[in-house]
């Protein structure tokens, strides 16, 4: 069955709380516009912009109606662009998903064919209820019945969630999470567990990622990796066995059964996938999920995940390590970095951790040409990494997912951090955004997105 979800950038969501939540107590309602994320199994709608009532296109009296013509104007402005609208509307003393009522029913379908001959796109039905914030979406494809989503996302240097209960229900607490739920509470553990996760590269890096992830009890974590198990993995894959590097397994089952053995959850579903997200095939997988680790060594994936975290709204949490080595083989030092690309941070290529000049080389196939690489002076094995340092990557990432979806002490995401072996220094890294940022400027962008493929 199809599966379908919201999301929104914190900014949008602050507007649209303003609006719809008055000070009287009176319900209130707008529309926005909204652009589409296509998946392999899960289609998105990305709000772009509010569009709030101008005079007598609204009335409010308890209860809010609209005229007509405020439903041709949004539709007329989101045509313009290519995309579809949503009516939105709060509950001021609702708390949790909210339902939806014969009037508010009545409302939506009359209007639903309508806004779909206009834009090409269902109408979208949004509610916000004001007791604490929670959004309840729904997709009207025909004016009969609507298709829920399953949850809301508001994304910003924090990922907060709003869950439909029935189409994803809470994990129930295990025996074996009573320390991790101590940590942050049993409303923190039910929407951590609830969250789609991916990480795209499993060697020494995203496997220790992927099996945490599973220990903490989240009950569907996806890995992605084009590569095999061979012999030189072995120091750094810890799980993987001789028998993988003999057989060839995949990366990606490896870290599969890894996940199985460590996961705390009454029931987990973990996937693995044998593909890369510089396909078409691999980045719509990537679009089914609700938040990405990036454990990549190349340019290429990184930037695709880096469109993704701003064109469709999906956090992701990057990290990295580079090993400088004398020449004489002896170690010089030691740099990791760990960061966030999220809508209200500069992008990865800002924050100077993606090279556009090395994705087009990877694009033609330059990385591993033989003739090329002799000629630019690099070898081919410039990226060094030791079991023993990858786990500090690992755990900085996963400092940022707590960071992202927990928020101790009210903080968010941070700024890109750095570790310095030698002196032993983490500092902040502080970058601007680039006056002519590509993927910044696609936030929201969905389907639309300029292609990297």
């Amino acid at each position: 069955m199809p599966r379908h979800s919201v999301a929104m950038t914190a900014q949008t969501a602050d507007d649209l709380r303003k609006h719809l939540i008055r000070v009287d107590g009176d319900e209130d309602l707008c529309f926005a516009t909204y652009s589409t994320s296509t998946g392999a199994t899960r289609t998105t709608y990305v709000l772009t912009s509010v569009v709030l009532p101008e005079h007598g296109e609204r009335d409010v009296h308890g209860n809010a109606s609209f005229t007509g013509d405020f439903v041709l104007r949004a539709a007329d402005i989101a045509s313009s662009r290519g995309e579809g609208i949503a009516l939105l509307h709060s509950h001021p003393d609702g708390r949790g998903w909210q339902g939806i009522s014969h009037w508010d029913r009545d409302a939506e379908s009359s209007y639903a064919n309508l806004a779909l001959g206009l834009t090409g796109s269902p109408l979208l039905g949004l509610t916000l209820a004001g007791a604490d914030m929670t959004w309840s979406a729904r997709a009207w494809l025909d004016a009969n019945e609507p298709m829920w989503a399953e949850n809301v996302r508001v994304v910003g240097r924090s990922l907060r969630v709003s869950w439909n209960n029935r189409l994803r229900p809470p994990a129930a607490a295990t025996v074996f999470q009573d320390r991790t739920v101590s940590a942050w509470g049993d409303a923190v553990q039910d929407d951590i567990t609830r969250l789609r996760v991916l990480v795209v590269g499993v060697g020494s890096v995203g496997l220790d990622v992927a099996s945490r992830l599973a220990a903490t009890g989240l009950t569907h974590v996806g890995v992605m990796d084009m590569d095999c198990v061979e012999e030189v993995n072995l120091d750094r894959m810890i799980g993987a066995t001789r028998e993988d590097a003999a057989q060839r397994t995949p990366k990606a089952e490896v870290a599969k059964r890894l996940m199985e053995s460590a996961s705390t959850a009454h029931e987990a579903d973990s996937a693995a996938y044998v593909s890369s997200v510089t396909t078409a095939e691999g980045i719509a997988i990537a679009r089914d999920y609700d938040l990405v680790f990036s454990c990549v060594d190349r340019a290429w994936p990184r930037a695709m995940l880096n469109q993704l975290a701003y064109s469709d709204l999906i956090p992701v949490i990057d990290g990295g390590i580079g090993i400088d080595v004398f020449d004489d083989g002896t170690m010089r030092g030691a740099t990791w970095r760990v960061q966030t690309a999220t809508p209200g941070l500069p992008c990865l290529q800002c924050n100077h951790q993606l090279d556009m000049g090395e994705v087009q080389k990877e694009r033609l196939g330059l990385a591993e040409d033989p003739e090329y690489i002799k000629r630019s002076g690099r070898g081919r094995h410039q990226r060094q990494n030791v079991a023993i340092l990858a786990a500090s990557v690992s755990a900085g990432q996963l400092a940022q997912f707590v960071s992202l979806v927990v928020e101790p002490g009210g903080e968010g995401v941070p700024l890109p951090q750095r570790y310095l072996l030698g002196p032993h220094i983490q500092e902040p890294l502080h970058h601007a955004t680039g006056p002519y940022c590509r993927f910044e400027a696609e936030i929201g962008e969905g389907d639309r997105r300029l292609g990297l493929l």
